[in-house]
């Protein structure tokens, strides 16, 4: 098929598809496909005209059906199922969730709309608007667009602000001096929603002063446009409607709490009669059950009897008291206190998560490798160990992973285990920490133990422990350190086969080839002890859905026998041990940035970079494996098998029928970028690239181009590929498609492969083509 035949072929489609869309239309009535607003003045300048444009469209309604490339999908399949019978089936679904009835042009209100322009140009500081509408359209195709024209005139600015000056009146002599910071300033364009921000601002400012009881809506700013020549004079006052209670200033007096109270015992006076309250320190608890440790109260709330009221403490508190991970419902009320004048009663209605659960997950699973698995956890969970909203995790384990197709069948790994962790919701150790805001700083101890067997090869027991704290300083930094993290590990049943491949097999009479030993994987199996400090920092402002561009960065410091290693004089030829076991000494260090920038309201283009850096010293002269870096799979560089990448441009020729080792490096480097898009219903795409390599630190005569060169951008692995991503709300399955363009392992020069894509080659798509099914999204 010739490309003449495929373009006929496309626009055939898009024609056919407009059509049978038009047809079910209702006799008399066109399709509405949108609406355009053009601004005409030259009073104000070109950008201006079109910054207006931009702001004023959005505006109009109703909303034309969603299009692709001239199609509208979501309309065809309304029409494609027809009216449905009853209430529920395959054809009211794809109606009803997956089409959209078409939006008539009967439905449009010009005048409407034009009103909607006007208002929004002169809150704007346009005044004397006019607007305009037509409607434009064919006959013949049943399609109609609206026209708006504005005509918006000079913008008028700011000349002058006043802020109260009655320095009698509390109230107005702390409004005045909020105005240092106001958000009106001379010189700006007049601005409705600005005006509004101001008012919020400002009762933002009382509340943290104590006005508890001021509201946006008790400030007015008067406009006078008649002080010049497109100019307006602004002037802040409070309204003489206001409620003296909204002038003062209210303090704390009595602190009530309920840590057992549920929406059904929601008339506290009877329920709670007979219970005997309990005084600590400013506190009034009622718990019958004595369900909590005082002491959690006194670390979680920030109000105290006398305090001064203000909307930052409050919130603090609640956002505490949510943090502890204790309670489900967390709410508070403030009442006038019957006692002192100007103060306020405030009691905490606390709902308790149930002390006890267990949750089961059963989870399947694929991958690049031709893996397929499943896996079982079964976690338990005590919520308030020892009354102070202590969280004790006892977690089993166990799943397998079989390879169901390829060459390499028969290395199936199965895995099984079990975790303790307990999380203190507080610092525990010889000096005080706090952690900022709303969040309850933690101390957290993990014992672990991780069995795994890979059939014909070797088995592995990891055992893991750490002790260390988790901090927020707000919602967008976080770090957490571990004093001391600690892994040994050690193998048994170690086969022949896979001894064989680190020591090298020699060529067999009956002209079998001989197999190169490999001593890398040795290192799979040596007995491992790690310990030392771990770090971690955490930045994020991607819950700010208003940016366009949003980012993440993770940063980690991993240190290993640093001060053992000195006391001990480690040294790589004549290796120190501790119980029998040399332990490893190196520093590692891993960047991961993240930039999300967003293209529309249902599109965004996701990149990432990743750099990392381990290096053995001292007792070491090699990274431990468990420590090294690995690239390519599910999440990583989606084109290769996992784990199959470098390092450098080294490539492992394995025999048929043998096991396919994991290439580790003790530096990577990978970028990747994804561009995401809404196609319909729960059903997202997206096109990627993926890029990177991992490398040695040292030259390995076994791995020849293993190590770092000047010339490492030269080796990178290159792969792109598509998917398709189902957000089904409480997860996404994603499904991405990926080839490789760039493979550093062939010659220099021939390492870009793109003219060798052939997707009607089956030969070509087995050897290429990788399938990656997943949970969430990559990064």
């Amino acid at each position: 098929m010739n490309k003449s035949t495929l373009y006929y072929l496309f626009f055939a489609t898009l024609f056919i598809g407009g059509c049978s869309n038009l047809k079910y239309l209702p006799e008399g009535e066109a399709l509405y496909v949108g609406g355009s607003v053009k601004v005409e003045d030259t009073a104000i300048s070109k950008k201006e005209r079109k910054n207006l444009e931009e702001q004023l469209e959005p505006l109009l309604r109703p909303k034309p059906n969603s299009s692709f490339l001239g199609l509208r999908p979501k309309l065809y399949f309304y029409n494609l199922a027809g009216e449905p019978t009853k209430d529920k089936g395959f054809r009211y679904w794809l109606r009803n969730k997956v089409g959209q009835p078409p939006v008539l042009f009967s439905q449009v209100d010009l005048a409407y709309n034009e009103s909607i322009l006007q208002n929004y140009a002169e809150n704007k500081g346009y005044y004397k608007v006019r607007t305009e509408s037509d409607s434009t359209g064919k006959s013949n195709n049943k399609k109609v667009t609206a026209e708006y024209t504005v005509r918006p005139g000079y913008r008028y600015k700011i000349k002058s602000v006043t802020f109260p000056s009655d320095t009698t009146n509390t109230l107005e002599r702390d409004i005045a001096k909020l105005g240092r910071r106001s958000r009106l300033r001379v010189g700006q364009p007049y601005d409705l929603d600005r005006i509004k921000t101001e008012r919020e601002r400002i009762d933002t400012r009382l509340k943290e002063q104590g006005y508890y009881y001021f509201s946006p809506d008790y400030l007015l700013v008067q406009v006078d446009s008649t002080v010049g020549t497109k100019e307006v004079d602004l002037i802040v006052k409070v309204k003489e409607e206001t409620p003296a209670k909204a002038k003062q200033i209210y303090t704390i007096d009595q602190i009530t709490i309920y840590p057992n109270y549920t929406l059904s015992t929601n008339d506290t006076t009877n329920v709670f009669s007979k219970a005997v309250p309990e005084k600590y320190k400013d506190f009034t608890i009622i718990d019958t059950a004595r369900t909590f440790d005082p002491r959690i109260y006194d670390r979680t709330l920030y109000f105290y009897k006398g305090d001064v009221y203000n909307r930052t403490d409050h919130n603090l508190s609640l956002n505490r008291l949510i943090n502890l991970g204790t309670f489900k419902f967390v709410k508070n009320e403030f009442r006038p206190s019957d006692s002192i004048k100007n103060a306020l009663n405030t009691t905490y209605y606390l709902t308790p998560l149930p002390k006890k659960s267990i949750r089961v997950e059963v989870l399947a699973k694929t991958n690049s490798a031709n893996y397929t698995g499943t896996e079982l956890n079964v976690n338990w969970s005590n919520r308030n160990t020892f009354k102070g909203a202590e969280l004790l995790t006892l977690t089993g384990f166990g799943g397998m992973e079989v390879q169901v197709s390829g060459q390499n069948k028969g290395y199936n790994v199965f895995r099984f285990g079990g975790e303790a962790s307990l999380v203190w919701p507080r610092f525990i150790g010889p000096f005080k920490m706090e952690s900022g805001e709303g969040f309850v700083p933690k101390t957290r101890a993990l014992l672990g133990f991780e069995h795994q067997e890979r059939q014909r090869l070797y088995t592995l027991n990891t055992f893991r422990g750490s002790f260390g704290y988790l901090w927020k300083e707000n919602a967008r930094k976080e770090h957490q350190l571990n004093v001391t993290e600690i892994t040994y590990v050690t193998s048994g049943n170690v086969t022949q086969e896979y001894q064989d491949q680190i020591d090298g097999v020699p060529a067999q009479p009956d002209g079998t080839p001989a197999i190169p030993g490999n001593q890398a994987l040795q290192r799979v199996i040596d007995k491992q002890l790690i310990f030392g400090p771990t770090y971690s920092y955490t930045y994020t402002n991607t819950m700010q859905k208003r940016k366009r561009n949003t980012i993440y960065y993770k940063g980690s410091l991993d240190l290993s026998a640093t001060i053992a290693g000195l006391a001990m004089g480690g040294d790589k030829n004549d290796p120190k041990e501790i119980l029998g076991v040399p332990f490893s000494q190196f520093a590692r260090m891993e960047h991961e940035f993240r930039h999300y920038l967003k293209l529309g309201k249902d599109s965004q283009l996701a990149s990432r970079i990743i750099a990392g850096v381990g290096v053995p010293y001292g007792n070491s002269d090699q990274m431990p494996f468990i420590k090294q870096f690995f690239i390519g799979g599910t999440n990583s560089i989606r084109a290769f098998r996992a784990r199959s990448i470098g390092p450098g441009t080294f490539y492992e020729e394995t025999p048929q029928n043998s096991f396919l080792p994991d290439q580790s490096g003790d530096l990577k480097l990978e970028l990747n970028t994804e561009y995401r898009a809404k196609l319909f219903s729960i059903v997202h795409g997206a096109i990627f690239v993926d890029a990177g390599n991992i490398w040695l630190m040292n030259k390995d005569d076994q791995r020849p181009g293993a190590e770092f060169t000047g010339n490492f951008y030269e080796q990178l692995a290159v792969g792109t590929g598509a998917g398709l991503r189902l957000d089904l709300s409480l997860l996404v399955l994603r499904l991405d498609l990926a080839f490789p363009i760039r493979k550093p392992y062939l010659p220099e020069g021939n390492r870009w492969v793109l003219d060798q894509i052939q997707f009607g080659d089956r030969g070509w798509r087995k050897e290429n083509l990788v399938f990656n099914l997943a949970i969430g999204y990559p990064f």
